[in-house]
Formats: C-alpha cells, sequence, structure tokens
C-alpha cells in the first residue's frame, strides 16, 4: 500500500509585491480630484465674485451763489485804521500799570502811572511862589492906593496954596513908583502862575491816558521799567501799551497792478478769514492807495466791513473776492455744489452715486442753480462726501467701486 506524500504548503503563499503599486495609483487618482475640485471651485469664485469697478470721484463741496459775481480774488490782513502805541512825554519809573492785553478802554481812562514824587515836590514849590507873588501884588496894589490918596491930598493943597509945587512933584513920584511897583508884581504873579501850570502838566505827563476808544493789544513795559519819551536810554521804555480801534478794523488786501482795472472805490466786496473760516464778510472797498509796490508790483486796497463782527482781531489772514454787484441776504447762505458730470439719471430721478463702505449708493438729488463750475443741489449728502464723477450706465447701486488714482 502505498502511502502519498503531504503537498508542500510553502508554495501557497500570496504574492503581495504588486499591492503597493495598486495603492499608489488610488492615492494619485484621489490627489488628482481635490486638484479638479480646487481648481473648479476657485474658477466659479472667479466667475461670480461681485466686480470692483475703478471709478473717478469728486467731492460735494460748500458752496455761495455770491461766487458768481466774483471778479478778482486777492488776499490780505485785517488792520486797524485807527491804531497807537501810547507812550509817556515824561522820564520816570513805571509804577502802576492798570491794564493788560485784551483791556478795554475808553477815550481819557488812566493806562498807566510814572513815578512822580519829583514833579509833585516842583508843584509844590511852584504854587508857593505863586502864593509869595500873589501877596506882593496885594502889598504892592496897597502902597499904590495910599500914594494915590496923598497924590490927590496933595494936588488940592498945592491948589489951596498950604504946599510948594515940589511936594505934589514928590507925592506923584511916588504913585508912579507904587503903580509900576504894582505891574512888576503882577508879572511876577503870571509867571509864578505860569509855572504852576507847567508843573501841574509835568504831573499829568506821569499819567499815560488812552488817546480813544479800544482795546489794548499789546504791553511793552511794566512795572518798574523805566520810560522815556523816545526811548534813547539803555534799557529805557519807549511805548508802554499798544491801542487799537476796533470799530476801524479793515482788510488791506495786496491787487495786482495788472488787475487794478477790474477795481474801484465802492466796489462791494466778500470777505472771508481763515480763522473763521463757517463766516463770510460783506465789505466795500474803501480806498486805493496811489502808489505801486515795486517789489511785488501790487497796489494795496483798504477793503472796509459792513459791520464788524466781534470775533474779527487784528493781523487774521484774509481772502478778498471783488464783486461786479452787490449780492443779496439770500445769495450769501450755504449751498451744497458738486460737479454736474456726477448728477444722472436713474429710474427717472436725478442722483448722484456717493461712495459709502466701499460701495456706490445712489442717493436722489435735486439740482439747483449754477456756481461758477458747480451746481447747486439738495438731497441726502452733505460736504465732504465723495460722489462718483462721470458713472458708467452700468454702475448700480450697491456696486462695488475702488477710487482711481489721481
Amino acid at each position: 500500500m502505498n502511502t502519498a506524500s503531504p503537498p508542500d504548503l510553502s508554495r501557497l503563499r500570496i504574492d503581495r509585491s504588486l499591492a503597493p503599486i495598486r495603492r499608489k495609483r488610488r492615492r494619485k487618482w484621489a490627489w488628482l480630484g481635490v486638484l479638479a475640485a480646487l481648481i473648479v471651485g476657485a474658477a466659479a469664485w472667479y466667475v461670480l465674485k461681485p466686480r470692483v469697478v475703478d471709478v473717478q470721484t469728486t467731492p460735494v463741496v460748500t458752496a455761495y451763489a455770491s461766487q458768481q459775481f466774483v471778479v478778482l480774488n486777492a488776499t490780505g490782513y485785517v488792520v486797524a485804521q485807527r491804531k497807537a502805541a501810547i507812550s509817556s512825554k515824561a522820564t520816570g519809573t513805571l509804577e502802576w500799570l492798570g491794564v493788560a492785553e485784551g483791556s478795554r478802554v475808553k477815550e481819557g481812562d488812566l493806562i498807566a502811572r510814572i513815578d512822580d514824587r519829583d514833579v509833585v515836590a516842583q508843584a509844590q514849590s511852584a504854587k508857593a511862589n505863586a502864593g509869595a507873588a500873589r501877596a506882593n501884588v496885594e502889598l504892592s496894589d496897597v502902597e499904590r492906593q495910599n500914594a494915590q490918596v496923598e497924590l490927590k491930598r496933595n494936588e488940592e493943597l498945592v491948589a489951596k496954596g498950604f504946599i510948594s509945587q515940589s511936594a505934589l512933584d514928590t507925592a506923584k513920584a511916588r504913585f508912579d513908583r507904587a503903580q509900576a511897583a504894582l505891574g512888576s508884581a503882577k508879572a511876577s504873579l503870571d509867571a509864578a502862575l505860569a509855572n504852576v501850570r507847567n508843573a501841574e502838566l509835568s504831573i499829568d505827563y506821569t499819567r499815560i491816558r488812552a488817546p480813544f476808544d479800544g482795546v489794548i493789544l499789546s504791553k511793552s513795559a511794566n512795572v518798574g521799567d523805566l520810560l522815556t519819551p523816545f526811548s534813547s536810554a539803555t534799557d529805557s521804555k519807549g511805548a508802554v501799551v499798544t491801542i487799537a480801534d476796533m470799530s476801524t478794523l479793515e482788510v488791506e488786501a495786496d491787487v495786482s497792478e495788472s488787475s487794478l482795472g477790474k477795481v474801484s472805490v465802492g466796489q462791494p466786496a466778500e470777505i472771508l478769514l481763515d480763522a473763521l473760516p463757517d463766516a463770510r464778510f460783506r465789505g466795500r472797498i474803501d480806498r486805493i492807495v496811489p502808489t505801486v509796490d515795486r517789489a511785488k508790483a501790487t497796489v494795496t486796497t483798504k477793503v472796509k466791513f459792513d459791520a464788524i463782527d466781534p470775533r474779527i482781531l487784528p493781523e487774521m489772514s484774509a481772502k478778498v473776492s471783488f464783486l461786479s454787484q452787490d449780492v443779496t441776504p439770500e445769495q450769501e447762505r450755504p449751498l451744497l455744489a458738486v460737479n454736474p458730470d456726477a448728477i444722472v439719471r436713474r429710474d427717472g430721478a436725478n442722483v448722484v452715486f456717493a461712495l459709502h463702505e466701499g460701495r456706490a449708493v445712489a442717493v436722489p438729488v435735486t439740482p439747483g442753480a449754477k456756481i461758477g463750475d458747480l451746481v447747486a443741489i439738495a438731497g441726502g449728502v452733505k460736504s465732504g462726501d465723495k460722489v462718483v464723477l462721470k458713472p458708467d450706465a452700468a454702475l448700480r447701486s450697491g456696486s462695488r467701486v475702488a477710487p482711481m488714482a489721481k
């Protein structure tokens, strides 16, 4: 009985050397699928994303109807026609100063005082001398009266033959001397009184007073400073304060000599101050200085305010617009204005496309009068807003926009 040999199980093996190739192929196709999905998603996002339109912009500004009458613009400064640097006529130490910058004073108000002890002593001496001179006049007058009585009596006695003619001549000579002495005494009294007035005037010179109603602009001296009339001494001061009459404020504007034919005395003007940009002031040419500044080739024009605002101060920078005609209060009111190319028709209404958070928003507006190169508008915009200039017909409210660089 033959017995079969057992099978060789070692040959029954699975060849796994081909499995990694199949796994690599599956991974490759997976990555290709992911890449294809990304490409399709990016393409879809690019196709469907909101378009950003590059646009030109222009601002909404504040304008005035009076600007259409402007024939010439000029610059200048506010000055006071009536202004003075107040100094002392006397020499001495400043003892008291009663004002500061900005103080308002009336004509004759005491501003400062100089040490007056020396001139007061001189005044007292002058008054004493005047008293002595007055007493001499009275004494001389008594002497004259006595001499006159004696002369009259001697004349009567000579007429009756009781005394000689020589006695009468002596009495007459005495009267003449008394008369002359009285005249001399009166002259001395007049001189003494003149000295008193001069001394009193010297005292008054130590009192520095306001020459007119005004406001103190600056002070140049302090208590303890030495004051002299012409500030010629070392470490001395001349002017104590500078004062200006604020009711005489005006604008000095430089007009080019080539444009001088466009302005004339009495011509209306509008004044804009850099310090008060929201206010416009009416004025009129008061004077034109009859000389030309050779260096600048300009002529100084004095423009007077129609009404003085208390906010106006000397040395403020000013811009002056010379007008061809007078303007009404209505024409002086501020208006919103924009470039007319920013206004378009959409759905039967006038609109401007205002920029808001990167989008163009259609805002209905009502166009008004033309102001120079601009047009007045009324609507839901305000000064300073940016609007699209010459908007494309395809532009719609809500479209994403980006301002173009200028």
